[in-house]
């Protein structure tokens, strides 16, 4: 069913769901995405002085809609939608707020909807990686850390995205150049993961094809910081701890991670940051009566 619906109700052939679940299996069975997001919610509300939070997801239960028609018949008039992904696409924050705005309308609702666009370079968010880079840096030996690179990542989307002007390779390098300034970085490069397997080209370049060419390099040590994703979950604990570790073992040179901020304190608290002022300014909005 979810592989179903991530792509737009076209069962996966018995191959492609048999790969997938392959790599589940790998991960331990199961991905671990829903219980990190709700501790990251229950963290989120205890820092808003009472404001109430939901959990609405895309592909699995609980979706968009179930969090909207709760906030319907708990009287919500204003929503503030926090995408757990720090940078803007169309197809990944325009998509949510799309899926709000439909739910609210079925709902029969007229609250206001206000969807925070990106906090890529919010900095508490860039203070927060940097330290997750210096420390990931530290788990390489000393010979690798004498030349090694890191590698930001976030998932790939389709070209086509390009053609409509979307921010969403810019902002990947704005968080790149800003937190490779603050970790004292000095060679560094982006990099594209998870690209769907569709027939239309995706953006790159692959994250596998950057650690080759950091390795030709001469690179030693790779640290691959995934800062389009705040959480484990499939993209990073396999794509990231399983295909890119292999790739690296391949070539001979040492690869680590980045910890997932997952819901350490610290990150909660950019968050908390980024939604207190989104709900100031909403707050500030004509008409505004609650929240």
């Amino acid at each position: 069913r979810y592989y179903t619906d991530i792509r737009h109700g076209r069962r996966p052939a018995p191959e492609l769901l048999a790969e997938l679940t392959a790599r589940y299996e790998a991960i331990g069975g199961r991905s671990p995405l829903y219980e990190i997001t709700e501790a990251q919610r229950l963290g989120l509300e205890k820092r808003l002085d009472g404001i109430p939070t939901y959990l609405g997801q895309k592909h699995s239960p609980p979706f968009i809609g179930d969090a909207v028609r709760a906030m319907a018949g708990d009287g919500v008039d204003r929503i503030v939608g926090l995408v757990l992904a720090p940078h803007y696409s169309r197809m990944s924050v325009g998509d949510y707020r799309r899926r709000v705005l439909l739910a609210r309308d079925e709902a029969g609702a007229d609250a206001a909807v206000d969807v925070i666009e990106s906090w890529h370079v919010e900095p508490g968010f860039v203070a927060f990686l940097a330290r997750r880079v210096a420390e990931a840096t530290a788990r390489l030996s000393p010979e690798a850390r004498s030349r090694h690179a890191v590698v930001f990542t976030a998932h790939s989307l389709p070209e086509a995205i390009l053609r409509a002007g979307d921010p969403y390779p810019e902002q990947l390098r704005e968080t790149a150049d800003a937190v490779a300034s603050a970790a004292g970085v000095a060679t560094y490069a982006v990099g594209w993961q998870s690209a769907g397997r569709t027939s239309e080209p995706w953006l790159g370049p692959d994250v596998l094809d950057v650690i080759e060419r950091l390795a030709r390099a001469d690179v030693r040590g790779v640290v691959v910081c995934p800062c389009g994703f705040v959480s484990d979950h499939l993209e990073v604990l396999y794509d990231v701890d399983v295909e890119c570790v292999q790739a690296a073992q391949e070539l001979g040179i040492e690869l680590v991670r980045t910890e997932s901020p997952n819901d350490a304190p610290e990150f909660l608290d950019v968050l908390a940051t980024v939604v207190r002022r989104e709900l100031d300014r909403a707050a500030r909005k004509p008409g505004t009566s609650g929240t």
